[in-house]
């Protein structure tokens, strides 16, 4: 599915948004089992119309934040990540992504990932255990659209391979910022390179770009080598 990006200049709601807005409103009710008092019987008519002209995705999809000022007070690596909202149409996602920070605006230290529900972007998750991530390096000047390019092609099931993501997630650090891409089976190799050639002409990103296994990068750290670059 294509999606339609939206303007989103100045961090305002863009097109269609305020009726995007009321959507995914409606959804969390729905989802969070709120019961209104004697309600107007047009109105419920009304919510039930427009979830029923949602788009939905592939996929449903979860974003998860790691708050920097907490990962210092935890011992473990990842316990400090947690889940923002679960989306699964066009709607909810544009009218969650036009009220959050785009990645310039977040803390130095923070991470923020997308990635398929029930899916979490831990080495350690079951599904992320034997794959890998590509890497991209951007200035501030940039990630935000990259980012969003990125979650575009994601959603919209945009990568001849795309059974084999798990999501992304961009890194906010003081000198530059990173985006990745994580996959479900690095040793695919053919799937893996189809999938960073993609990401880069999406990105118009001419740059080597490089692929790791998490089994390396917990070995070796920032030492660890790419299996696959391009």
């Amino acid at each position: 599915m294509m999606m339609e990006e939206k303007n989103t200049e100045g961090g305002g709601m863009g097109k269609g948004a305020p009726a995007a807005a009321e959507a995914a409103a409606v959804m969390e009710e729905v989802e969070e089992g709120e019961i209104v008092a004697d309600p107007n019987p047009s109105e419920v008519e009304e919510g039930t119309r427009r979830l029923r002209q949602s788009h939905p995705l592939e996929h449903s999809w979860t974003f998860w934040f790691d708050n920097p000022s907490a990962k210092s007070k935890q011992a473990a690596w990842g316990s400090s990540i947690r889940p923002v909202h679960t989306f699964s149409t066009v709607e909810d996602f544009w009218g969650l992504y036009n009220n959050i920070h785009r990645p310039s605006k977040l803390a130095i230290g923070a991470d923020f990932s997308c990635f398929k529900y029930k899916i979490e972007p831990k080495w350690e998750d079951p599904v992320c255990a034997n794959g890998g991530k590509w890497t991209i390096s951007c200035s501030r000047g940039k990630v935000d659209t990259w980012w969003l390019y990125t979650l575009l092609a994601m959603l919209g099931e945009q990568f001849d391979h795309g059974e084999e993501i798990c999501g992304a997630v961009v890194n906010v650090r003081a000198k530059q910022e990173k985006i990745s891409i994580w996959t479900k089976n690095g040793l695919n190799e053919a799937a893996q390179l189809s999938i960073g050639k993609q990401w880069k002409e999406i990105l118009d990103y001419n740059e080597t770009i490089g692929f790791i296994l998490h089994d390396d990068a917990k070995k070796h750290d920032r030492f660890a080598k790419s299996r696959y670059q391009i």
